[in-house]
């Protein structure tokens, strides 16, 4: 059973990519598409490719503080190439990424796998807090606009049902998971996610240089969100573009990264949602999260090809020093 699972796991996103790439250059004629590229304002482009990449530093040099406490003092270009190689290889297989990164740091600086993934993981949960936070910012700062919205789609009725339903639903979800006790996989599933989000989010205070470690997370992410909003100046459709749509976009975009490999497809098409919800033309929206996830992607596979050839050639020249 365990193998038919794994290729499922493996061939469902990228199914899922393909299909979604055939629906999104069915709404844009090719030409177009083309003609939107070559009128870019690539000066913007490259500006938000460097704060991606700079968030990308930020992200390895962060893993130092994490590799510490473990008695370890691994090199930064080592780590900096893990993270590009773990990028590049969760285009190929969806979260084998992590795997990969923590396999590297095992042949390369001695770091127990277990040791390693688990920092990896400790890692992952710090981002997923970060990315629940945008949520919520996006939401109390615009709380207007997301009522106001579920208002003019719902009757007001309707609504107040929703979010009586919704509301009902937590919490008999709440006592199935921890007044019951309930050992169902669903159950435990749940409870062991929220336990380690408190865990990992409480482990970061614990830390020998938590500030750093802090620190390093809201660049990162500062710079995730930068890139997204900087980009957009590379359309002229979009250059007077306001906090609001870009914030949404950016959350959407990166729930889709996950949906298939590398947000292949899936990227331009969440965009496309985000930003018609604020009356953006698809076309625009749709060329710009092309032009995003392209160039993201672009530095990936050559920071990341790079990374993969140059690991074993600069460990063994550190070896015969």
């Amino acid at each position: 059973m365990g193998q038919p699972k794994t290729i499922l796991k493996i061939v469902l996103p990228l199914l899922l990519g393909v299909g979604l790439v055939w629906y999104s250059l069915s709404k844009i004629s090719v030409p177009i598409l083309v003609q939107y590229f070559k009128d870019a304002d690539y000066s913007w482009i490259i500006l938000g490719a460097i704060l991606g990449v700079l968030s990308h530093l930020s992200r390895a040099y962060r893993w130092l503080y994490m590799a510490e406490p473990l008695g370890f003092k691994p090199k930064f270009a080592n780590s900096i190439m893990a993270v590009y190689s773990a990028y590049l290889i969760n285009f190929t297989i969806p979260r084998a990424g992590e795997v990969a990164r923590a396999t590297i740091l095992t042949n390369y600086e001695g770091i127990p796998f277990d040791k390693g993934f688990g920092t990896v993981v400790a890692e992952r949960i710090a981002d997923t807090i970060m990315l629940l936070s945008i949520v919520g910012i996006a939401f109390f700062l615009e709380f207007e606009f997301i009522y106001s919205f579920f208002v003019e789609k719902f009757n007001p009725s309707v609504l107040s049902l929703i979010l009586v339903g919704i509301s009902s639903v937590i919490a008999v979800l709440l006592v199935f998971l921890f007044i019951k006790k309930s050992h169902s996989k669903l159950a435990v599933k749940v409870k062991s996610f929220i336990i380690g989000l408190l865990e990992g989010a409480l482990s970061i205070f614990k830390m020998k240089n938590k500030w750093a470690f802090i620190g390093h997370t809201l660049f990162i992410w500062s710079m995730y969100v930068l890139m997204f909003y900087i980009t957009t100046n590379a359309l002229p459709e979009l250059e007077h573009i306001t906090l609001t749509p870009v914030l949404i976009g950016f959350i959407l975009a990166s729930f889709s990264i996950a949906a298939t490999n590398g947000g292949i497809g899936s990227f331009p098409e969440a965009v496309v949602i985000a930003f018609s919800l604020f009356g953006i033309a698809e076309d625009p929206s749709r060329a710009f999260g092309w032009i995003m996830w392209s160039t993201q992607t672009l530095v990936i596979i050559v920071l990341g090809g790079v990374s993969l050839l140059y690991l074993p050639i600069y460990n063994r020249k550190n070896r015969t020093l």
